[in-house]
């Protein structure tokens, strides 16, 4: 067969990701914070995008005025001869020595003339509150307060290691002790425990072990009781040592949280020795001490969550769904600077490429803000029962429901939700929660949400008495009973992802947290 060079033509289609559409993309499942950071980026990188700002008129205004106390319009103020009166004005304000009838104006006008401080009575000037606390509350560039914030007054938050090396000197006066003190400082984890090798420390340190132990004991009388304990059961002996409670029937105790841990009480009672009634009381000592002493030191901030959406009942009826200002992305495309610039010819190519970016962001969060409210619109439509009754009339929703009422794919729908919020009459829920499995119902009846259905066992757990506590059998018959079909690994199963224990455990803590009331 012999071999040549053909033309054939062919018509095919396919999907190609252009860099706008993944632009696109990502921008529908940005947080808002990361879609005020990426905002914040394109506006560094593109000379047409600006945020809007409502300044801009409020300046023109206070330069106008101005221009008007020194007699000058804005067309003066850029011919010479305004520049040289203006100067001629500021001289003759504030640099004229000439006489006491000048200093005397010039101090009326600033309201500095200290020599009337007082009324004519003799008496002193008396303030209202209210107008002391508006002139307090007043800040530069606001002159109804609104700027005013009390967290700028806030002190700072003092940090576990601050605490601590300020409690050093009364307890190690030696300066080779506070630097091995430091070290340990330096190896402390949030929760106020330290791993570390004492006999590796005191050689990296050219020290003796037992110099390393001393300063480790002193350092473990500080406040909070229990910081730089190497375990568990150090930070619980520690707090008791200072509270004058570790005997050798409590160091027992601690010396086995394990069995603690299972709940073999009868173990406990040969180990320590001791009755029921005193196992109790030293139990209840134990639940007052604090596992994590550097917990109340923790130095990151919790950062609030904004809702992406807003529902609230409407005047008419129904549900009001609205998209929050407070989240929405400004931005805007400065149309003249661009028909400014090039019309001198100047960098054509680059700002008209600037330009189509600037408008392609525009158009992309507008569609974003659009589907949003779509998917929010039906997922309140599904879950009126909720918003009206609460999480035990949750419906069972997925994703493909959404999609096929909005027609829209389940990958746009499922990178919508994803970490944004809804603030609802019931609370703030992430748009995930709305969509749970479906459980069955007893006889062909509505199905139940998975949510719903945990609800109702968390409730029938919380009701239990320490005489009467459910099994997994119990709560399988009567779900059947309110007509939901479970089957009972699929209870335990819900049971154990909410930190549940079973029907064992629970009765013990029970009934010994009654006999810890009863006494």
């Amino acid at each position: 067969m012999a071999l040549s060079a053909n033309l054939f033509l062919r018509q095919s289609q396919s999907l190609v990701m252009t860099p706008q559409l993944m632009q696109s993309i990502q921008l529908l499942q940005m947080t808002h914070f990361e879609l005020t950071q990426f905002i914040a980026q394109e506006v560094e990188k593109n000379p047409l995008l600006e945020f809007p700002s409502n300044d801009g008129e409020a300046g023109d205004e206070r330069a106008a005025g101005e221009d008007e106390q020194f007699g000058h319009s804005p067309e003066d103020a850029s011919s010479d001869d305004g520049a040289d009166n203006r100067a001629e004005a500021l001289s003759s304000d504030w640099y004229d020595n000439g006489g006491s009838e000048s200093s005397s104006r010039l101090n009326d006008e600033l309201d500095a003339n200290y020599t009337n401080v007082f009324p004519d009575d003799g008496g002193p000037q008396r303030l209202d509150a209210p107008e002391l606390v508006g002139q307090w509350k007043s800040m530069p560039g606001s002159a109804d307060g609104a700027d005013y914030d009390l967290d700028d007054f806030v002190a700072g938050q003092v940090s576990l290691r601050d605490h601590l090396a300020q409690q050093i000197p009364f307890v190690l006066p030696d300066m080779s002790d506070r630097l091995i003190a430091q070290k340990f400082i330096d190896q402390l984890d949030d929760a106020g425990y330290i791993q570390v090798d004492l006999l590796e420390t005191g050689e990296r340190l050219g020290t003796s072990l037992t110099q390393v132990e001393h300063v480790l004991a002193a350092l473990q009388t500080l406040d909070p009781p229990g910081v730089f304990a190497r375990s568990l059961a150090e930070c619980l002996a520690i707090q008791l040592r200072q509270k004058d409670r570790y005997d050798p029937a409590m160091q027992a105790l601690v010396e086995n949280l394990e069995l603690l841990a299972r709940r073999d009480f009868a173990t406990l009672k040969r180990l320590c020795g001791v009755d029921e009634e005193d196992l109790l009381d030293m139990l209840g000592e134990i639940r007052q001490l604090n596992p994590k002493p550097g917990s109340g030191f923790e130095t990151g901030v919790s950062e609030a969550i904004m809702p992406d959406v807003v529902v609230r009942p409407s005047a008419e009826g129904g549900w009001l769904v609205e998209l929050n200002p407070d989240t929405l992305p400004r931005v805007l495309v400065n149309q003249s600077y661009f028909s400014r610039v090039t019309r001198n010819g100047e960098d054509h190519a680059f700002l008209s490429e600037c330009l189509q970016s600037a408008n392609w962001l525009t158009r992309s969060l507008d569609q974003r803000a659009k589907t949003i409210m779509k998917v929010a619109n039906e997922i309140v439509r599904q879950q009126d029962a909720f918003l009206l009754h609460g999480v035990d009339h949750l419906r069972p929703l997925n994703l493909k429901t959404v999609a096929e009422a909005i027609k829209m794919h389940e990958s746009t729908v499922s990178r919508v939700t994803s970490n944004k919020y809804m603030l609802t009459p019931r609370g703030l829920f992430e748009l995930k929660y709305f969509f749970t499995v479906s459980i069955g119902a007893v006889e062909g009846g509505d199905s139940h949400s998975a949510e719903a259905v945990r609800h109702k066992i968390r409730a029938l757990i919380m009701q239990e008495s320490p005489d009467a506590v459910l099994s997994d059998d119990d709560i399988v018959d009567m779900l059947k009973k309110g007509g939901i079909d479970l089957a009972r690994r699929t209870v335990a199963k819900y049971r154990e992802a909410m930190n549940i224990a079973s029907s064992v455990q629970r009765r013990r803590e029970k009934r010994a947290l009654a006999k810890v009331a009863g006494f």
